[in-house]
């Protein structure tokens, strides 16, 4: 085995509560993510040392500040591996979207380093290497909906009963043209007075929705958005809008700027999406998926 074409899969935080900052400077969570049907897809073709790494993408970085090239290394490094890959990213998740773009990409691409390498890393190593790459890296390995804690490294999969009113979802996924940094978003969220959810509270909200029968869209909430919301206006409007009007359960996805609506199985997106661009423009990003 020579090249492997893989899957990207974007992700979404239905759940997200913040509950504290840590010593190390990452912030403690509980969170609710799954990955979705859609997303990039990476070729990976082995080669001689070094990696390197490629993208369809203006803007994304294809130097060592690439995640993938990250997981690469670190891959060599735990392994002893000597030999390369070309790393060639078709991109379609948008950056600072808080859909996990970047992760998913680092994680599919150390999967398929190690299937070229023959294998020698097993699950518990892959993980190790994709908690250290990035703190939501480690739930694209897993299939359904996970929940998430510490800094997002510690990940089991959400019990069955609450995992089948989450998955096959269908979504609707729709992000502004402009992007949210990861650093500004949490950096405002340290500045607000409240704004840490307890642990326990955290919790205690998960296992109630868990316990019960109620859609996924009972589930939603994000600490993130007080912050994001108070300096673009434009998603809670159009969130509200999309609530008021279709009553569609609607949210952002981790720091965002992406949201999205919960969309019956049988409903006509075309009013919706006709609602998104009239509130952010023809440049807003729209994809109709379903949470894998």
């Amino acid at each position: 085995m020579s090249a492997l074409d893989v899957p990207a899969p974007a992700k979404i935080n239905l759940f997200l509560a913040v509950t504290g900052r840590r010593a190390d400077g990452f912030h403690d969570l509980v969170s609710v993510a799954a990955t979705l049907a859609w997303g990039d897809s990476i070729s990976v073709r082995a080669q001689g040392a070094p990696f390197s790494v490629a993208c369809d993408a203006p803007g994304i970085p294809t130097d060592g500040t690439n995640l993938v090239m990250k997981a690469a290394r670190a891959f060599a490094e735990e392994t002893g591996w000597t030999g390369g890959a070309h790393f060639s990213i078709a991109k379609r998740i948008p950056a600072g979207a808080g859909l996990g773009g970047a992760s998913s990409d680092a994680v599919s691409a150390l999967v398929a380093l190690n299937a070229l390498a023959g294998g020698p890393l097993d699950r518990a190593g892959l993980a190790r290497i994709a908690s250290g790459v990035g703190s939501d890296c480690a739930l694209f390995l897993s299939a359904g909906p996970v929940v998430m804690r510490g800094r997002g490294e510690r990940v089991e999969s959400l019990a069955a009963p609450a995992s089948r009113r989450i998955r096959g979802r269908r979504i609707l996924v729709f992000k502004p043209a402009f992007a949210i940094l990861t650093p500004w978003a949490y950096g405002r969220l340290d500045e607000t007075a409240g704004s840490f959810v307890a642990a326990s509270d955290a919790e205690g909200m998960l296992a109630s929705w868990a316990a019960g029968d109620a859609d996924a869209g009972k589930l939603l909430f994000n600490s993130m958005e007080p912050p994001a919301f108070a300096k673009f206006a434009a998603l809670p409007l159009l969130l509200g809008t999309i609530r008021a009007r279709f009553g569609m359960a609607a949210g952002m996805s981790g720091s965002g700027s992406a949201c999205f609506a919960l969309l019956p199985d049988d409903s006509d997106s075309g009013p919706v999406v006709a609602a998104i661009r009239e509130a952010w423009g023809a440049s807003a990003f729209v994809a109709d998926t379903r949470i894998a």
